[in-house]
């Protein structure tokens, strides 16, 4: 194990390749299981240093009101389209998403073992949820490395959907990832997110009790 009472799994793919769904069928199993992308958001509140920071560097336009939250879209037009602006944004961002995730790892670490609906395990499997979980070096620190991916099509079809993302729009935050397929060589195991729910969820489960097995023998 690389985190001494834990099992970790690390949990990355393209943007609206459906990690989320994978992150919450492994919560249903029995994972612990953080977002780093919700612990970012919490970061950035107002008040924060993370927000003074990425205020002071970006500028009060990129904000909801005059002290008010930061306009994730504003934002994202900027960095994403930037990538020496994104380059900034991470540098702001990174080592205090670090700093939570670790002391949330130290938390499970120390309340031991916990129970899945299909069987207690000696020590928790814990999932991080991490977009940039290869770049960050996070994913040498996990025992797996799980990668979601769909067709570029469909992320397209799901930003533009669900986020409400022109198709510019949507083609510039896939443009600024790493193609998918430069994940793959890091993946100990590889959901294909393209189908139905129920065919994502039977490949989430086979891939679970692999991962029970080897916490055991961790």
């Amino acid at each position: 194990m690389k985190h001494p009472g834990i099992f970790l799994i690390g949990l990355t793919g393209g943007i609206a390749c459906g990690k989320s769904t994978v992150l919450a069928m492994l919560a249903a199993l029995g994972a612990r299981t953080i977002d780093a992308d919700r612990v970012t958001h919490r970061l950035q509140q107002p008040g924060t240093p993370v927000y003074q920071a990425i205020v002071a560097a970006f500028g009060p336009q990129i904000l909801t009101a005059p002290g008010g939250a930061i306009d994730r879209r504003k934002l994202g037009n900027i960095v994403f389209n930037d990538q020496a602006a994104l380059k900034r944004l991470e540098s702001i961002v990174h080592p205090a998403v670090r700093t939570e995730i670790q002391r949330f790892l130290a938390e499970v670490a120390n309340a031991g073992g916990y129970a899945t609906r299909l069987r207690p395990v000696e020590r928790p499997i814990v999932v991080i949820d991490a977009i940039k979980l290869i770049e960050s070096g996070w994913a040498d620190e996990c025992d797996q490395v799980w990668v979601v991916t769909c067709p570029p099509e469909q992320q397209i079809e799901r930003l533009m959907t669900t986020r409400g993302m022109s198709l510019a729009e949507a083609q510039a935050r896939i443009a600024a990832q790493p193609p998918q397929e430069s994940r793959f060589s890091r993946a100990h195991v590889i959901i294909d997110n393209s189908g139905s729910q129920a065919r994502t969820r039977a490949q989430v489960e086979a891939a679970w009790q692999q991962a029970l097995v080897a916490s055991h023998g961790a």
